[in-house]
């Protein structure tokens, strides 16, 4: 068998690499692969026990439990194009989502599918203004009129090239989404809901540009989770490195264009050092690194003896009386999540851990069922979850600091899955481009392409 690419063994003193990069996160390992494609020798440091980052999963009982739970689009081009991927298993929402309001569940927002012709619009208009009943779920929120106005609007931005979108005018999105067109029943009980979901911003206050990138994701193709837990993605990237190209358990605690010095074994030489730790981990190794602000996120599991839900749906709560933005029964979406005979219901709250009587009512509200028999398996909180996007927001921040130092992440990106994979794969091509090595070609890819295309 292949010895592995993870490694608990520290660094050997004084080793040299071509490339060192602090932090085995998405963004990180994504670099690494385009730099092991090129012929470069890299070394990974990882101070935690284990790879990932907030892309981590916690194993429980049976139960796969992921700490964060950032939702995928099966349309994310790095998902296609980064090296290590192919083997990722995605498992889908069913389509659009379901909108818990006044006190009923509607169905709303199938997505238009890959870019449409003006035939595939006239389909989506037909589409929406014919709402079905599906197991005693309610046509959606508004008149048919209005969900062919909607129907329109995700066709017509599925069919927008990421470039045009961010050439837009700039404004918070919950300012530019007034001035849409869209009806008030279909902007606040799907649009609103669904944005704050994808973008972890119960405020919307993400720029515009950034918010149509997520929806257009959306429009494009379907919600996702990996199979086995979002650890399944960095665990994929690592995979496929060179052996021991990943060690964990080493601190990083200064870095310098040709080093880095680590608190346990001493010091690593190399030609160039690449950040991929977050933000403020970052500017702790480099006073003076901008530091965006964050959204907070907590995440609540539930064992239940039985799924609430007989579909693998996201449900959104648009009316919002309690705590959590968005649900699922995401052992219906995945079943690999949960043990047999029991389910698993993963709930999002966009704040704080919230109290757990003001919780379970939501719940059991939101699934029409007592929730008093559910177990709490944990509460995962992170106050620095997902780096803001405000108004205005530059997706392209620099990569490349100074000769032989680098820096990457979805804070240099967009605070997405899709950002960090894209951030790491420049940060990559700029450490190429200044060691004169050139960059291993990707089936499909060429150039430098806008935020969200083939990255």
């Amino acid at each position: 068998m292949r010895p592995p690419a993870v490694s608990r063994q520290p660094p050997e003193a004084h080793v040299h690499a071509d490339v060192v990069i602090v932090g085995a996160g998405v963004a990180g390992l994504t670099a690494a692969q385009h730099l092991t494609r090129a012929g470069a020798q890299v070394l990974v440091l990882e101070a935690a026990g284990g790879i990932g980052g907030r892309m981590s999963t916690e194993k429980v009982d049976g139960f796969r439990l992921d700490r964060i739970g950032q939702l995928l689009s099966t349309s994310y081009p790095g998902l296609r194009h980064t090296p290590g991927l192919d083997g990722l298993v995605l498992r889908p929402f069913s389509p659009g989502v379901l909108v818990h309001s006044e006190g009923r569940h509607h169905r709303a927002g199938e997505p238009a599918g890959p870019r449409r012709t003006r035939g595939a619009l006239s389909a989506a208009r037909a589409l929406a203004s014919a709402p079905r009943t599906v197991r005693g779920i309610r046509p959606p929120l508004g008149g048919p009129l209005d969900h062919a106005r909607l129907g329109t609007a995700l066709a017509r931005l599925a069919a927008t090239p990421p470039a045009r979108l961010l050439a837009r005018p700039e404004l918070p999105i919950g300012r530019a989404l007034t001035a849409r067109g869209l009806p008030p029943r279909v902007l606040h009980g799907f649009v609103r809901p669904l944005l704050s979901a994808l973008l972890c911003d119960p405020d919307l206050t993400t720029s515009s540009r950034c918010a149509d990138l997520a929806l257009h994701a959306y429009a494009t193709g379907r919600l996702a989770v990996p199979e086995g837990g979002a650890d399944a993605l960095p665990e994929q990237l690592a995979s496929t490195l060179p052996p021991g190209t990943v060690r964990t358990g080493v601190r990083v605690t200064a870095v310098a264009a040709n080093s880095v010095t680590t608190a346990e074994h001493g010091r690593a030489a190399c030609r160039a050092v690449l950040l991929a730790t977050d933000a403020v981990a970052a500017a702790g190794l480099l006073p003076g690194l901008r530091v965006p602000a964050f959204h907070e996120v907590t995440v609540v599991h539930h064992a239940v003896p039985e799924p609430p839900l007989a579909e693998p749906a996201l449900l959104l709560d648009a009316d919002r009386p309690g705590p959590v933005a968005h649900t699922s029964v995401i052992s219906q979406v995945d079943p690999t999540r949960a043990p047999a005979g029991r389910a698993l219901v993963s709930s999002t709250v966009l704040g704080p851990p919230p109290a757990e009587h003001e919780l379970r009512s939501q719940l059991a509200a939101l699934y029409g069922t007592s929730t008093s028999g559910w177990e709490t398996l944990a509460v995962h909180h992170d106050p620095r979850a997902v780096p803001a996007m405000p108004a205005p927001h530059d997706p392209r921040r620099p990569v490349r600091l100074l000769d032989g130092l680098y820096v990457c992440g979805d804070h240099r990106d967009t605070s997405t899955v899709q950002g960090a994979l894209h951030s790491g794969r420049r940060a990559a091509r700029a450490v190429l481009a200044d060691l004169g090595l050139p960059e291993a070609v990707l089936p499909g890819v060429s150039g430098d392409a806008p935020v969200g295309e083939a990255a």
